[in-house]
């Protein structure tokens, strides 16, 4: 059995050894992020942690003898302290204003989250135009269509660790491509 370091180093060419590290780790970080938050805001933050951790494969260092866990759940940590700090800030700013302070006003989201779309659909679909066709199709099955990872994978006719790997990694596309987009 392989190493979670021996993983990280043939997860660099082999999208399956990724997986095989999400197999290992995702339980346990989700349980850990699910103690500090709710369990929607766990949920993001796992995945989010593995994302972040596929984007810097080459920076991990083997500091706890072939074990990832430090690395994971130090990305983990840092993913929730800056999600924590920005609920906050826009806790302390309804404050301010008089606005409800309520965690999720679901009108007001709805709102921002259709002005936001208006705004970044052109830049959208020019990041979109330029992703790999494997990765934007694998896309678009799982956000468009809501397709489950077992579906896409079967449509893809690839494992569903390829499958997860190709929406991760035009996830990650997509955030570096509209970085500097209207938002």
């Amino acid at each position: 059995m392989q190493t979670d370091a021996q993983l990280i180093r043939a997860a660099r060419r082999d999208p399956d050894a990724l997986g095989e590290l999400y197999r290992r780790h995702a339980v346990g970080v989700h349980a850990w992020l699910r103690v500090r938050t709710s369990p929607t805001t766990a949920s993001e933050l796992t995945a989010e942690t593995f994302a972040q951790a596929a984007l810097s494969l080459r920076r991990f260092r083997d500091q706890a003898d072939g074990s990832a866990a430090p690395w994971l759940y130090g990305i983990a940590r840092n993913l929730l302290r800056r999600s924590l700090e920005r609920d906050r800030i826009e806790t302390a700013a309804r404050r301010r204003l008089g606005m409800p302070v309520a965690a999720h006003d679901v009108e007001l989201e709805r709102v921002e989250e259709h002005d936001r779309a208006e705004r970044l659909a052109p830049a959208l679909a020019a990041a979109l135009d330029t992703l790999p066709v494997d990765q934007r199709r694998a896309l678009e099955l799982r956000v468009v269509d809501e397709l489950p990872y077992e579906r896409v994978a079967s449509d893809l006719d690839c494992t569903e660790t390829a499958a997860r790997l190709r929406v991760m990694r035009a996830l990650g596309s997509l955030s570096r491509l509209l970085k500097g987009a209207p938002s």
